[in-house]
């Protein structure tokens, strides 16, 4: 993006298998920007937490266990990996 155009930010909501992400898939690559799926980062972050027995119900402790993790999205296979 160049220097002269403002960032923005784009929230799609609706309910879960709407169609929010394959819309907001098209508007990224329509407008030229950077498609970041935080469903899937949700949900590897819940995930995780199962993992690791961390209690869902426990917000500090699922807040924490997001902040010391690392979320990789494959792109193709929408999947996750954590460290």
């Amino acid at each position: 993006m160049g220097s002269g155009r403002r960032k923005l930010t784009i929230a799609i909501d609706g309910p879960s298998g709407a169609g929010k992400g394959t819309v907001a898939r098209a508007i990224a690559a329509e407008l030229g920007y950077r498609h970041v799926d935080s469903g899937a980062m949700y949900r590897a972050v819940g995930w995780k937490a199962l993992h690791d027995a961390v209690p869902l119900d426990h917000e500090p402790a699922v807040a924490a266990l997001a902040s010391r993790s690392r979320v990789s999205l494959d792109a193709a296979a929408a999947s996750s990996e954590m460290a």
